[in-house]
């Protein structure tokens, strides 16, 4: 099957000179030039980072979870081979090796039921000791809402009630949602008086004559777009066209300039004005400075939207891998990242099934493989969430 033939690239939609130092253009005419010119990298940028992400979420699912699976597997037969070490008679097993054994199957391995290993679940619970009492659950529940109190109050300046019942993280939640909820009724009737007694102010001359102002550069920058829209649909108009391949490329086509035209997608709407003949480069080249001034505003905006589109999709991205989005920016960080974490993963497979073997065929080997294992001290959990 022949391969698809790869889409034109867009026009290049510039101010021309013929000086090398951009001597012959007017400030606007450079600021033009430059903002379509960083346009299109964005367009690049946030195209190439979408695909990207596109990608390696697939191969997260095609590749990286089946090898979490099979981690997952092992650690099962670990726990079921450490508990039987733990309760024979050999080889002899001091009492820190039984502390670690109870630490790495009663905590390390805790989250394998919920994983899809229900089986080792009273294996777990053997080690994990006995669950906390009534009066030990409202001790962490109380001090949980004291630590939750002080970081909504730091955050937040909520003020919390002395007598509020916080008992439960549902109450606490409610309450918060409440005090949060009426502080911001508050903010927005402090907001709408404040416009209603700015509305009542009389404006002083200096005042209205810039808001006027505002209002015509709005109402023209409007125009602008809304033009050069126009012309596209007189141009493009399919029930015009009798022939029907020309009709289904022009309706295509004025889809692409509707969109634009809709979301102020000034630059798209230029480049399809050049590729349809509509206008050529002489004619932004004899673009009146005011209409190059309205195109600029339009054309800051639309790269303002990008930066926000590419933020957006680095904030997506960072909320799949649990990491922040400056470790992954770009594509080739995304792959030297997921390669990093494939390759971590697929040497505490190659381990953990070494290890097996080994205590399979050794149980000498369960001491060697404790003596390796440290059993974590009490404290604030790792930062980051891996893949």
């Amino acid at each position: 099957m022949a391969n698809k033939p790869a889409a034109p690239a867009a026009p290049l939609v510039y101010i021309p000179t013929v000086a090398a130092d951009n001597s012959a253009l007017s400030k606007a005419q450079k600021e033009f030039n430059r903002l379509t010119k960083r346009i299109a990298k964005l367009e690049k940028t946030v195209a190439d980072f979408r695909n990207a992400a596109t990608r390696l979420r697939q191969r997260v699912q095609d590749e990286y979870r089946p090898l979490q699976r099979q981690h997952n597997a092992h650690r099962a037969a670990l726990v079921r081979l450490l508990d039987h070490a733990h309760d024979a008679a050999k080889p002899r097993l001091t009492k820190g090796e039984r502390a670690k054994i109870a630490d790495l199957i009663g905590f390390a391995c805790a989250d394998l039921p919920r994983l899809g290993f229900p089986e080792v679940q009273p294996i777990i619970e053997k080690y994990a000791g006995p669950p906390p009492t009534e009066e030990e659950d409202r001790a962490l529940d109380k001090q949980a809402a004291e630590l939750m109190k002080a970081l909504f109050s730091q955050q937040f300046g909520i003020e919390f009630d002395p007598a509020a019942d916080l008992s439960t993280p549902e109450k606490f939640q409610a309450y918060v949602g409440q005090k949060m909820a009426e502080e911001e009724a508050e903010y927005a009737e402090q907001e709408r008086q404040q416009a209603e007694r700015r509305a009542q102010r009389k404006k002083s001359p200096k005042q209205q004559a810039a808001e006027e102002k505002k209002q015509a550069e709005e109402k023209n920058i409007t125009k602008a777009v809304r033009t050069l829209y126009l012309d596209l649909v007189k141009h493009l108009h399919p029930d015009r066209e009798p022939d029907e391949a020309e009709k289904a490329r022009k309706t295509e086509l004025l889809q692409r300039a509707t969109a634009a035209y809709e979301a102020s997608e000034l630059l798209t709407l230029l480049r399809l004005q050049l590729e349809l003949q509509r206008i050529d480069q002489s004619h932004l080249e004899n673009l009146a400075e005011d209409q190059l001034k309205y195109y600029n505003k339009l054309l800051k905006e639309q790269a303002r939207e990008l930066d926000e589109a590419l933020y957006l999709e680095q904030m997506e991205l960072s909320g799949f891998t649990g990491k922040p989005y400056y470790y992954t920016p770009t594509p080739a960080a995304m792959d030297y990242d997921y390669r990093a974490q494939k390759a971590q993963l697929d040497a505490k497979i190659k381990q953990i099934e070494a290890d097996l073997a080994a205590m399979a065929h050794d149980p000498a080997a369960v001491k060697a493989f404790l003596k390796t294992y440290k059993i974590p001290k009490p404290g604030p959990g790792p930062l980051l969430v891996q893949l």
